[in-house]
């Protein structure tokens, strides 16, 4: 079965951007408040297919399309072009405390959470204690998530996100903070989502953690899909084409 099926999806953004001007011309922006803008392809003609039971990573440079393809495929963003279709229930972690109440506590925002990942109350009731145990953060259930670090953060948000039991599973650099023991735990988590015919998309930068648990790799560049295939394959292509001091 095919989860997420991708053809020919592009999306562009207008930006501002500084370029040099005349007295003059900075005067005119100033006063009328327009800045000048430039329009540039943040994903280009993509197409790509997941299969239920597989880990996808992603990689490339910053800015090569990465982080708006996941956004895209959620729902975040409407593609300009092409087509996106899933196939099954969706679960997006792109950024870091998504849906998260700060003046709220940890129980309420899971409830909370929960019902943003389409859970009803008595489902999140019935897996309350599972998500408490597995965050490690059993001593913080009624302290208000302004208190919490950010890897504390991590931690209770991905830990409902996989209780959830999605279908589907994006991921952006959710393993940036915290601590290895959790992040090793996290992905023998996503294991288990996979083994039992979700997907998952993993963006990140930590090539060890891609080659280790991915199947398969795509590489981005410049809003573009480069290369799809084996993880180690995939990852020298990457680092090969990037010079020292490049790759942030």
């Amino acid at each position: 079965m095919k989860r997420i099926i991708v053809k020919n999806v592009s999306k562009k953004f207008n930006i501002g951007f500084k370029k040099r001007q005349s007295v003059l011309q900075r005067s005119a922006t100033f006063f009328s408040g327009k800045e000048p803008k430039k329009i540039i392809d943040a994903i280009k003609d993509v197409s790509l297919d997941i299969e239920s039971g597989e880990m996808l990573g992603v990689i490339g440079p910053n800015g090569s399309g990465k982080s708006t393809l996941l956004r895209i495929i959620s729902g975040i963003y409407n593609s300009d072009s092409g087509i996106i279709k899933t196939n099954g229930n969706v679960i997006s972690l792109i950024s870091l405390g998504v849906g998260l109440k700060e003046r709220l506590t940890m129980k309420q925002n899971i409830f909370l959470v929960g019902s943003l990942f389409g859970l009803s109350n008595t489902e999140i009731k019935r897996i309350f204690n599972k998500i408490i145990s597995f965050s490690g953060l059993q001593n913080f259930v009624n302290t208000k998530i302004y208190q919490f670090s950010s890897g504390m953060v991590q931690r209770l948000v991905f830990s409902i996100a996989v209780y959830a039991q999605p279908d589907i599973l994006l991921l952006d650099e959710v393993f940036e903070v915290g601590d290895e023991d959790f992040k090793e735990k996290s992905v023998y988590k996503i294991k288990e989502i996979v083994e039992r015919g979700g997907c998952v998309m993993l963006v990140s930068h930590d090539m060890e953690l891609v080659n280790n648990f991915c199947g398969r790799v795509i590489l981005m560049d410049r809003g573009q899909l480069i290369k799809s295939g084996r993880p180690a394959e995939t990852i020298k292509k990457y680092l090969s084409s990037q010079q020292p001091n490049e790759i942030i």
